[in-house]
């Protein structure tokens, strides 16, 4: 799945035309570009790599990140896109579950898609898989396990009802981009428990 959407998104990228990979993405302060660069520098990346980047940036995930972008983002669009298609079917993946390799192809997928006007339907369990992913994975690791613990998330398009508290109804997709941090899914969910959840991202 993760290598089908990189696929997916690779090919939207090459019918897009130059300037608007500067257009801003969801991603707060990172152009399509930007994003677009990330995702090749994740997919290189490795348990050993991202321990020993992690530690040259003194432990600051946004500086590591904003590392990868610079080291991966070429001189002009077509190069990056020859990058991320370069490592498109990489298997390898830093200290995490495999799961959080569907959480970084959907939400970023959504980061450069939204704002470009470009739809895309994810398959159903990677979406739900990304969503119970971010559910159980603490804050500080990008994850929402502790705004779940005060709201339950319920996708009106699947079978899925996660935490507890007031209830928050949506799209699974929704639902995965709102406990990512992107507000404009807000506008999809709805339930008494949606100004708590819209207060914590």
């Amino acid at each position: 799945m993760v290598h089908a959407e990189r696929a997916a998104l690779i090919d939207d990228l090459e019918r897009l035309d130059e300037e608007r990979w500067e257009e801003a993405s969801l991603c707060a302060s990172w152009t399509v570009h930007d994003v677009v660069a990330h995702l090749a520098d994740t997919a290189r990346t490795t348990r050993l790599g991202f321990l020993v980047g992690l530690a040259r940036a003194r432990f600051d995930f946004d500086l590591q990140n904003a590392r990868g972008v610079e080291r991966e983002r070429g001189a002009s669009p077509r190069e990056t896109l020859a990058r991320l298609r370069q490592v498109a079917t990489r298997r390898t993946t830093p200290p995490a579950p495999v799961d959080s390799r569907l959480v970084e192809e959907i939400v970023h997928g959504e980061d450069i898609r939204r704002p470009l006007g470009l739809p895309h339907t994810y398959p159903q369990e990677a979406v739900i898989r990304s969503l119970r992913l971010q559910a159980r994975t603490p804050a500080s690791f990008g994850g929402a396990k502790e705004l779940v613990s005060r709201t339950r998330l319920t996708a009106t398009d699947a079978d899925v009802s996660i935490g507890e508290g007031p209830e928050v109804r949506g799209p699974a997709l929704s639902l995965l981009l709102a406990v990512s941090g992107r507000r404009v899914a807000l506008d999809d969910l709805e339930g008494p428990g949606l100004t708590t959840l819209a207060t914590a991202i």
